[in-house]
């Protein structure tokens, strides 16, 4: 019974729950960029260099088979039909992914790190004075008084 209590306090610890926590959110989190990469960027970087589809491009390695009835210029084809392909073009999708992941992940632990920043403290009060400080004061005080009398 020991081995089980020993699992259940690991398992519900603040860290472990955190983390599974932080899984499952990354998980739908990389579905959103993956949308963005494939539906925003990607788009305006085939415009911009003249029409280049990333997802396409691929360097065939081996040789198709006799049954091949496909597109031999199709990735997706090629892949199905068991060709041997290098598909750089996928391989630049996902590191742009994995790039854009990346900086939004340092943008937001940034943020939770400056909100766990200690702030400034108000500045300390001065620390009492001592009473024998006060008592001298009084005598001085009282010396001072005494003089100006006639």
């Amino acid at each position: 019974m020991g081995m089980v209590q020993e699992f259940k306090d690991f398992a519900v610890k603040g860290n472990v729950i955190d983390l599974a926590v932080g899984v499952i959110i990354g998980g739908a989190f990389s579905g959103i960029v993956t949308s963005i990469v494939k539906d925003l960027i990607m788009p305006v970087v085939g415009l911009a260099t003249g029409g280049l589809d990333f997802s396409n491009k691929f360097l065939r390695l081996g040789e198709l088979p006799a049954t091949f009835k496909g597109n031999p210029d199709s990735y997706t084809e090629l892949q199905k039909a068991g060709v041997a392909v290098v598909g750089y073009g996928s391989f630049i999708t996902v590191a742009i992914n994995f790039l854009i992941l990346a900086f939004i992940i340092f943008l937001m632990v940034r943020g939770i790190n400056k909100l766990r920043a200690p702030q400034p403290a108000a500045p300390a009060a001065p620390p009492p004075t001592p009473e024998d400080v006060l008592l001298l004061r009084e005598i001085r005080d009282a010396l001072k008084a005494g003089q100006t009398q006639p």
